[in-house]
């Protein structure tokens, strides 16, 4: 039978998409696949044994991903799927209640403005308003802010808020197509703010450029009808997600990776929340990011249309949605599922006896593992202008380079050693314990991941982390070449 993997899980599996197995329950299944691939296990099992907290396992779209499900006998037609963190049914009722609904009115320009929406049946002057009075807060206005907020502002949403701590860079035009070329190195809410003002200048757009931390995400969000996480890093998606489950606001969740995206609704009319569905993140550096492994220009479009739509049809109260279901989409074999997330009655935050109360007494960077522990020996590192210094001086030193096939082929780095972080462990006696041997990534996380997994290996020769990576000495300049990259 087939096992589907992940985009994000690829890279352990031969860059495959699905791989053909022999088995008849799971257990069966996964020690196939650890025997053929032996460098899935570190990301698929735990210390214990069992599931990584950041996995979940699928057959069809029933969740079985605990131990005592392994032993099930499968069908030859089954499908399973190896879900990674990145990152349904009817409502009930719609979000605004009848007495906002109808503290707003329609103006004639408005009427003719929405004129395709009042002709739906589903929608209708009703709907409309709902839209109106409607306080949204997007949550990064980068490649899935951009659509998610250009078709809020569209369809009438009364009041946007727009959160994001960057800047534009030039980079960001490829996805990110809220901004301009003319928007580069201004801060994305203000970019934002003008499309929006420019779409529809009724709209009330409020902006924080600022990080979202411990400490203010509850005053980001108090008083708002819905938040869309279109952020990119696990720290932000748990905050925002403890934050509206212990507020009470409905979740709409988007993630997107290469060609993969997915979409989800949690912490609606005590819904799963993210936590059930993955109760950990992974390691830093285990499951590559968006910035790191690249996304195809019209996927956050994709993704980023359903999170909007999902989010007007909660507004409206119309449909069916993604409420305890995660819809992923593969745009690169044109192939989606969707499979049900099932709350988890010991959830810390949503559970039956909760432990998490209040987002400033949890440590976020401690439990997406961005804390050096305290018997944890710190990982050191060089400056780019460090270690240009040591390259022009021809010191001696091993360089390692942990990226991926596509990244190395797009900006190398010269001299240095190709061993994914998957196959160090293994491959330690290459390297010489009598030199520095120096690990570079894209942006300086996957390479403190890479010394970590070989510290763990029983490896003691000296090793240094390139701090921000090859993107931070990209503009280096060397005396033998123009430039070396």
């Amino acid at each position: 039978m087939k096992v589907y993997i992940s985009a994000t899980l690829r890279g352990f599996f031969g860059r495959n998409s699905f791989v053909e197995v022999s088995g008849d329950d799971i257990k069966s299944i996964l020690n196939f696949l650890t025997d053929e691939y032996p460098d899935s296990k570190k990301v698929i099992f735990n210390a214990d044994g069992g599931l990584n907290s950041f996995i979940r396992l699928y057959v069809g779209d029933e969740d079985r991903s605990e131990p005592d499900q392994w032993y099930r006998k499968l069908k030859p037609d089954d499908e399973v799927l190896l879900l990674p963190s990145i990152a349904g049914g009817a409502p009930s009722d719609n979000l605004i209640p009848d007495e906002r609904r109808k503290e707003v009115g329609l103006d004639d320009q408005e009427v003719e403005r929405f004129g395709k929406h009042l002709l739906l049946r589903e929608i209708g002057v009703k709907g409309q308003k709902r839209i109106k009075a409607s306080r949204v807060v997007v949550m990064g206005a980068g490649a899935l802010g951009s659509p998610v907020i250009q078709y809020l502002a569209a369809a009438g949403v009364g009041t946007i808020k727009v959160v994001d701590d960057n800047d534009v860079s030039l980079e960001d035009l490829q996805s990110q197509v809220i901004h301009s070329a003319r928007d580069v190195k201004r801060p994305r809410v203000a970019s934002a703010r003008d499309t929006v003002r420019n779409t529809n200048r009724n709209i009330n757009f409020e902006s924080e450029n600022e990080r979202i931390n411990a400490d203010n995400i509850v005053s980001m969000i108090d008083g708002y009808d819905l938040v869309i996480d279109c952020t990119g890093d696990h720290r932000s998606r748990y905050l925002i997600n403890d934050a509206c489950a212990l507020l009470g606001i409905p979740l709409v969740f988007g993630a997107i990776y290469q060609y993969e995206g997915r979409v989800g609704i949690f912490n609606l009319n005590g819904g799963p929340c993210l936590r059930c569905l993955f109760p950990e993140p992974p390691e830093p550096g285990l499951v590559p990011t968006c910035a790191e492994g690249g996304t195809i220009s019209p996927l956050p479009g994709i993704i980023g249309s359903i999170a909007a739509n999902e989010a007007l049809k909660l507004i409206i109260g119309i449909g069916e949605h993604l409420d305890g279901r995660l819809l992923t989409i593969d745009s690169l074999y044109l192939g989606s599922r969707i499979v049900k997330v099932k709350k988890d009655r010991k959830c810390p935050i949503c559970g039956a006896d909760p432990s998490i109360f209040r987002v400033e007494d949890f440590d976020y960077e401690e439990f997406c593992h961005l804390k050096t522990a305290e018997d944890e020996i710190p990982v050191e590192g060089f400056t780019p202008e460090e270690l240009a210094r040591r390259i022009e001086d021809k010191d001696p030193m091993t360089i390692i380079d942990v990226r991926e096939p596509h990244e190395r082929s797009i900006m190398r780095f010269p001299d240095a050693i190709v061993i994914p972080i998957g196959q160090l462990a293994r491959r330690k006696d290459e390297l010489d314990p009598d030199k520095d041997t120096v690990f570079v990534c894209r942006e300086g996380k996957r390479s403190i991941l890479a010394i970590n997994t070989l510290r763990e290996a029983g490896y003691n020769g000296p090793m240094y982390n390139l701090k921000g990576g090859i993107e931070a000495m990209k503009d280096i300049m060397f005396s033998h070449e123009g430039a070396w990259l």
